[in-house]
This record gives C-alpha cells, sequence and structure tokens, in this order.
C-alpha cells in the first residue's frame, strides 16, 4: 500500500515505523528525515508537519480500499454496503493500528485532519455506490464521518483478529445513522416541496381562498 520507492512513500512509512514505536509527541520532523534516509531539507520539500504526512497516508489508505471494495449488488442494502467498504477500511489500516494508537494518544487525529477525514469518508460512500452530492450528500458523509471516527476508538482497542467488536459496535453505529438520516431525508424533502411552492409559475399553487359569499349551486 505504501510505495517506499517514492519520496513520500519513504517518509510516511518512517512515520508509521516511529509511531509504532514511540510516542507521538517525541517524534521530530528531523527523527523521521532520518529514519527516511534524507535530510530535514528534503523532507520539508515535501510535507511541513506530521499532519500532512499523517493525512497523506490517509490518501493512500483511500486508495487502497478503493481498489479492493466489493462492488454493490442492485439487491444490496446500502447499510451493507457501507458496513463492507468501512471495515474494509480497518482492513488496511490493521498492520499499523501501533503507531495509529500513538497518533490518537498523542492528539495527532485532531480538528487538523477533519478535512482529510470528511474527504475519506465521502470515498467510501462512493465505492459503496451511495450520492455524496448537494445537501443530503453532505449529511451522510459528515454522519460517516462520526461513525467512522467513534468506531475507530473501538477499533484501537479490539484485540481480536477477527475485529468482532469493531464490527459489531459498527453495525449499531450505522443502523442508528440510518434512522437519523431517514429523518434528515424526510424534513429536507419537506423543505424542498415547500420551497418548491414559493417558486414563480410553480404548477402547485396554494388553493385561492374562499369567496365571502359563495354562489348558491341548484
Amino acid at each position: 500500500m505504501i510505495e517506499t520507492l517514492t519520496a513520500k512513500g519513504r517518509i510516511v512509512s518512517a512515520l508509521l515505523g516511529l509511531a509504532a514505536q514511540r510516542k507521538w509527541a517525541d517524534i521530530s520532523m528531523l527523527d523521521i528525515a532520518d529514519a527516511a534516509s534524507m535530510t530535514l531539507i528534503d523532507l520539508r520539500k515535501e510535507y511541513q508537519r506530521k499532519s500532512e504526512i499523517l493525512s497523506s497516508f490517509g490518501y493512500m489508505v483511500d486508495d487502497e480500499v478503493l481498489r479492493k471494495a466489493p462492488r454493490r449488488t442492485a439487491a444490496q442494502p446500502a447499510r451493507d454496503a457501507i458496513f463492507e467498504v468501512v471495515m474494509s477500511r480497518f482492513d488496511a489500516l490493521q498492520p499499523y493500528k501501533a503507531a495509529m494508537k500513538s497518533a490518537a494518544d498523542g492528539g495527532a487525529l485532531d480538528g487538523s485532519l477533519l478535512k482529510s477525514l470528511l474527504r475519506s469518508q465521502s470515498a467510501m460512500l462512493q465505492a459503496a455506490s451511495v450520492n455524496t452530492e448537494g445537501p443530503m450528500g453532505a449529511l451522510r458523509v459528515a454522519g460517516l464521518a462520526g461513525v467512522f471516527a467513534r468506531t475507530f476508538h473501538t477499533w484501537l482497542d479490539d484485540t481480536d483478529p477477527g475485529m468482532a467488536r469493531t464490527m459489531a459496535f459498527l453495525d449499531r453505529q450505522l443502523r442508528s445513522g440510518e434512522r437519523s438520516l431517514a429523518m434528515a431525508d424526510n424534513a429536507c424533502g419537506q423543505v424542498r416541496r415547500f420551497a418548491n411552492l414559493l417558486r414563480p409559475g410553480s404548477r402547485t399553487q396554494a388553493p385561492a381562498a374562499a369567496p365571502a359569499n359563495p354562489p348558491t349551486t341548484l
């Protein structure tokens, strides 16, 4: 997954290797340069901070998951497809769990990586053939980001090679999120219908007020 023949790959590999052995705060950019067998000047041509290297690793994981993600069948529910894609992400991360735990414990997985997290979850949804466009698409991406973040911490403490705890937790989270999104989708639909009523020339018009003295019918 990490192409160590490239400068970026060597740097990412160096950081993850160090993080698997040390506390995140104890790793300096010079340490990373030494581990990658390059000068600090060359390292800084690629990355300025450890968080940037971690974000780059996220791109590599995205690519790995998208290469291996099973294609969703016509009969497969969206929740099941998302479950498979997210678990394939944890499969890809499994060899780097010690490094991920060091990063998490060291506060590296903070708001500075939010953009990277949202980008990754958008890719996961797209791999599951789930629409990420428009307001509802943005809600789906944000919702899955929350699900993934919560499941990530369960995964860090899951010692079962089969990741049973992680799968059970993810399933519960997705079911809960599915209900919330259904309510949000219904609310968005009502807002869209109301907005259509306000558009000039809309075919759907509010009923005209009844006359004060309706005519008598025979």
